[in-house]
């Protein structure tokens, strides 16, 4: 079964390495161009194995198609990827084409659907390989795996600790099915369906008038990109790092009611929360103690906007 592999990142290169390992047929591997300052583990890995490594912003040229074509792939293989393939391309193999998401679609459908699973307060998530047709994230469903969202769990250490791991053994066992015959095509669900937009800064403003547990949810979807962005005064900044402290607070919203060697503790509706590390604009990310001394930050002092609220 001769495979194109179509991935980027950490995540793209463990599969080929798998794959590879397990003797496999893979005869071309696409992956995004070379950013300055940066390896791109994909193409090391291709090309120290000798696979043919082709480096594109997009698939979309007839002369991309015409170099596709001559690799004869039987299968697709989409491990992490960050572009959308043409018809052409995604129905040409005689297998056809799989993708790895990571959620339990057709919940969470996106390019964010690890952020927003965190914010939205899930606790089950997981990972679908699927049959991609031209939508987003949808087509028919060859396996799900699920996985526990913790409750301090962090968009990264989601992803890294379980998604990761579980979405690479699921396209090693997808392949496996696919080559024995045995892999289904289970239709979505559509009546679960979320679709959610990226995840951006303008969606991790802190809002201390919420309850705390939508705070440190918003706080966890946004570690570590983008962060969640609050202010003293005039000096904003990113919370990252936080423990969520239940049913301690006495102070307004955003009131800092503790300096601690760990860090400062901001009061919420229903709790506070512990903010650990930070990261001021154009800074690196620091501890939340060293950001205590050096913005002067006090107990009494309250973050993000208030306007004439003094409630």
């Amino acid at each position: 079964m001769r495979i194109v592999l179509i991935g980027e990142t950490a995540f793209g290169e463990k599969v080929l390495d798998r794959l590879a390992k397990r003797g496999e047929e893979i005869v071309g591997v696409y992956t995004s161009p070379d950013i300055p300052g940066k390896t791109n583990p994909v193409k090391q890995l291709a090309l120290q194995s000798g696979i043919p490594t082709f480096q594109l912003k997009g698939m979309r040229t007839p002369e991309v198609y015409e170099e596709y074509v001559k690799l004869r792939p039987d299968l697709n293989l989409m491990a992490y990827v960050t572009t959308i393939l043409p018809e052409s391309i995604l129905n040409y193999p005689r297998l056809g084409t799989i993708q790895w998401h990571p959620s339990l679609l057709p919940k969470h459908k996106g390019g964010s659907a690890i952020s927003w699973a965190i914010v939205n307060g899930d606790t089950k998530t997981g990972i679908t390989i699927f049959w991609p047709d031209k939508g987003i994230d949808t087509g028919p469903i060859l396996l799900q795996k699920e996985a526990e969202v913790s409750p301090d769990d962090t968009a990264g250490s989601l992803y890294f600790d379980k998604l990761f791991p579980l979405g690479v053994e699921a396209i090693v066992e997808s392949v496996e099915l696919i080559k024995n015959g045995a892999a289904p095509r289970i239709a979505q669900d559509e009546s679960q369906s979320t679709s959610e937009p990226l995840f951006t800064e303008k969606d991790a403003i802190i809002d201390w008038h919420q309850p705390v547990g939508k705070i440190y949810n918003l706080i966890r979807g946004a570690n570590p990109r983008p962060g969640a962005t609050t202010n003293s005064g005039s000096r904003r900044f990113k919370a990252f790092d936080s423990a969520l402290l239940a049913g301690v607070a006495h102070g307004l919203h955003g009131e800092i009611i503790d300096i601690t060697k760990q860090g400062f503790v901001v009061a919420a509706p229903e709790g506070a929360i512990l903010i650990k590390r930070v990261q001021m604009e154009a800074s690196p990310k620091m501890e939340a103690a060293d950001f205590v001394d050096q913005a002067g930050l006090k107990v009494g002092d309250r973050l993000g906007d208030h306007g004439d609220d003094s409630s």
